[in-house]
């Protein structure tokens, strides 16, 4: 039996489909929280929904993913210590790989880390140099490809003829605050990155039809976080569809560093950062997406 351990959106979709890929679901216990809950029944279907330690204490291993909103995985990784129990954590990002093992100060490792692309791969061997790091297939992303591949047509999804863009957003100024202490650690805020891509939409086409504004999994009070932007631009609250079919509608994918904005390179979409100038730089290792800021200064030159 595997002890299956998620929280946050990202892990939750690389385990869950890494378990519908391998039909290993009637070989886990499953102990989930908040955003992956939905995301699991998503993908599994039904499943039981057990406390971490006794999901831990019926099963030989641990697999789990990593969180900043939560615990919970943290507290499994020490809790398989203390049963020495193997445990493994899969990693479904490009950013902050240290801090996702930290609590407290107190860092507490898996034995092993899992990864989805060379890309990861190098990243938790330069970081985690005494572990063991596994790369496998990415299972989320090929799940995406299949996807991709029974819309037999995507323009049955346009609204119109003008440009459509999905704004993917993300909580980054409650991340750093509860990581660093600073919820401008990184130079911006999620605010500061939606009012730069506002105030610059226009320079990605002249005929813009519709802005769609998608919250993070996370951010469950959008329309009152972001009421100035709704207030103030013709813009529409998404995720109401699914991430892909809201991709598959867009023509433009713009965000900071989600992996939402690698979705959209795999459907074929431009995807832009929209990390203002004062921000560190985006770090998705995909040479495919284009700064805004890049865009602005290239225009300003020409």
């Amino acid at each position: 039996m595997i002890a299956v351990i998620s929280h946050d959106a990202g892990g939750a979709e690389m385990i869950s489909n890494y378990i519908a890929q391998t039909n290993l679901k009637f070989k886990c216990k499953f102990s989930l929280s908040g955003p992956a809950i939905n995301v699991f029944h998503k993908n599994l279907g039904a499943l039981d929904n057990v406390s971490y330690q006794i999901a831990v204490d019926k099963s030989e291993w641990l697999l789990c993913g990593t969180s900043w909103q939560s615990e919970i995985e943290w507290n499994a990784i020490k809790y398989s210590r203390k049963k020495k129990k193997r445990s493994i954590a899969f990693i479904d990002h490009w950013v902050n790989y240290n801090e996702r093992f930290i609590r407290n100060n107190i860092e507490i490792l898996p034995d092993e880390i899992w990864v989805g692309d060379s890309y990861a791969e190098d990243l938790a061997r330069r970081k985690f140099p005494s572990l063991v790091v596994k790369l496998f297939k990415n299972p989320y992303l090929t799940n995406i490809r299949s996807e991709l591949k029974k819309i037999e047509n995507n323009k049955v999804y346009s609204l119109n003829n003008g440009i459509n863009i999905l704004y993917v957003c993300e909580p980054v100024a409650e991340h750093m605050l509860l990581q660093h202490g600073n919820e401008r650690f990184l130079g911006y805020t999620e605010h500061d990155a939606l009012h730069y891509f506002l105030e610059n939409v226009n320079l990605l086409g002249e005929n813009i039809a519709d802005i769609v504004v998608r919250p993070h999994p996370s951010e469950s009070d959008a329309l009152i976080k972001y009421k100035w932007a709704f207030n103030n631009f013709n813009i529409k609250l998404g995720g109401k569809l699914s991430l892909l079919e809201e991709i598959v509608k867009s023509d433009i994918v713009v965000g900071c560093e989600s992996m939402a904005m690698v979705v959209g390179l795999e459907a074929n979409k431009q995807v832009i950062s929209s990390i203002p100038p004062n921000g560190l730089k985006c770090k998705l290792p995909h040479t495919e997406i284009t700064q805004l800021s890049d865009i602005i200064n290239r225009l300003v030159s020409s």
